[in-house]
């Protein structure tokens, strides 16, 4: 398979890695300093785009890869406001799209499983519930992806919560804040050197019940991007990493 990169930081190099690793061939690079190479030709020369640049230019990279036909791959975050745009423009073109706000198999685990457990926590409505996540300081969106498609699948499952809200607390400093009942609150936190934690913790006068993934380092997020580039190969259609992940058993 030909990849082509959109993105080519610390994660962008670990996809290369794990991409050769599994005997595909790099063909294009794009990064912010070579931006006027990505071009419909060149993007051409790739079955497929990985996408991991920043949340300002990534809608600007989707668009180019819809006008030359190629496959994309996105696990930027941060545009997600956008996402029922890009889907009707992918579907009204043929284009095949495959986004998630986390690639990695744990993570999908663990997404599957907090929506399972939100369902149970309907029984016991005197417990408090709310998602934390803590990530290195050059994360340049707060929350997380992960953290909002940890949040929805809760807004999905638990009935008294109809909304999140998003604290974030840098060097441990707390600052005051108010919560609506219904409201969940996301708190986030931003640490030198974290590859991504993410908790949802579920507190009562009584006890507290913790759900929590740690990544250990970026390996689990590129390898699961290589992964979804494969899957995506001979489709069409706007998917999500739901769609290549079915852990309905």
């Amino acid at each position: 398979m030909k990849i082509a990169l959109s993105g080519y930081g610390k994660m962008g190099k670990i996809i290369e890695k794990m991409a050769l690793d599994r005997k595909h061939e790099i063909v294009l690079i794009i990064d912010q300093d070579n931006q006027h190479e990505m071009t419909p030709e060149n993007l051409r020369q790739a079955d497929v785009v990985i996408e991991f640049s920043t949340p300002h230019s990534v809608l600007a990279n989707i668009q180019k890869c819809f006008e030359a036909g190629v496959p994309v791959v996105v696990g930027t975050t941060g545009w997600y406001e956008q996402m029922e745009q890009i889907k009707q423009q992918c579907l009204d073109n043929g284009n095949a799209f495959l986004w998630a706000s986390n690639f990695s198999v744990g993570v999908n685990i663990f997404f599957h499983v907090n929506k399972m457990l939100a369902k149970i926590m309907n029984r016991y409505p005197y417990y408090e519930v709310q998602v934390e996540e803590i990530h290195h300081t050059q994360k340049l969106d707060a929350p997380s992806g992960t953290a909002i498609t940890i949040a929805e699948g809760i807004l999905d499952n638990l009935e008294n919560k109809k909304g999140w809200k998003n604290v974030l607390t840098n060097d441990g400093a707390e600052e005051p804040y108010t919560v609506k009942p219904d409201e969940l609150l996301i708190e986030s936190l931003r640490i030198e050197n974290v590859p991504g934690t993410h908790t949802v913790v579920y507190d009562s006068e009584v006890d507290s019940i913790e759900f929590k993934h740690t990544a250990h380092n970026r390996n689990g997020f590129a390898l699961g991007a290589v992964l979804a580039a494969e899957w995506l190969q001979g489709k069409q259609g706007f998917y999500s990493a739901q769609d290549m992940f079915n852990f309905n058993v």
